[in-house]
C-alpha cells in the first residue's frame, strides 16, 4: 500500500506539472508569456513587501533578545497554570503570531528538550498546524496592496491564534489520555 500512494503522489504531481502547460495549449493560451507576466508581477510585489518584512523581523528579533517572551511567561504562567496551558509552550504561542521560521525555531527546541513522542512535542506540532503567522500575514498582503489600516484583521487573527493555541493543548490532551 504504501508503495501504491508514494508512485500515485509521484505520477500526480507529474500530471499536475505537464496538465498545466497542456491545458494551456489547448485552450490556445500563450503559456511562457503568461507565466513570464505573472512572475514579474510577484517580484512587484515582493519589492513593495520587503519594507514590512524587515521591520517585522527586526522586531521579534529584538524582543526576543530583550527577554521579552521570558518576562511575559513570567506573567502570565501562574494563570495558564491552573488552566492547564503549559508555560513550556508560550514561547511559541507568542511567536507564532510574528514568524514562522522562529515558531519553527522555537519547536525544534521544544521537541530536543521533550522528545518528539511527548505531550509537549504533540502539543506544539498541533499548536503550529492550528494557528496562523497573523502579523506576517497581515504585512505580506495588506502592505501589497498598500492598506495601512487593518481595522478587525489584526483582533481577529489574533483570537483565532489565541482559540488555535488553546484547543492545540485540549485536543493533544485529550488524545494523549485516550
Amino acid at each position: 500500500m504504501h508503495n501504491f500512494i508514494d508512485n500515485f503522489s509521484d505520477y500526480f504531481f507529474l500530471l499536475f506539472v505537464a496538465g498545466i502547460p497542456l491545458a494551456g495549449y489547448i485552450r490556445k493560451v500563450k503559456v511562457y508569456e503568461s507565466f513570464v507576466v505573472g512572475a514579474k508581477g510577484g517580484f512587484e510585489i515582493a519589492i513593495k513587501i520587503i519594507p514590512y518584512l524587515v521591520a517585522i523581523i527586526v522586531a521579534v528579533g529584538m524582543f526576543r533578545a530583550a527577554g521579552g517572551f521570558d518576562i511575559l511567561g513570567e506573567l502570565l504562567g501562574p494563570v495558564l497554570n491552573k488552566i492547564g496551558f503549559p508555560t513550556e509552550l508560550l514561547p511559541l504561542a507568542f511567536m507564532r503570531p510574528f514568524s514562522g521560521s522562529g515558531a519553527n525555531g522555537i519547536l525544534a527546541e521544544i521537541i530536543q528538550a521533550h522528545g518528539g513522542n511527548s505531550f509537549l512535542s504533540h502539543a506544539a506540532a498541533t499548536m503550529m498546524g492550528s494557528t496562523e503567522t497573523t502579523f506576517y500575514v497581515i504585512a505580506v498582503y495588506f502592505g501589497a496592496v498598500s492598506i495601512r489600516r487593518t481595522r478587525y484583521a489584526v483582533p481577529a487573527g489574533l483570537l483565532a491564534d489565541i482559540t488555535g493555541a488553546i484547543m492545540a493543548v485540549v485536543v493533544t490532551r485529550w488524545f494523549f489520555q485516550s
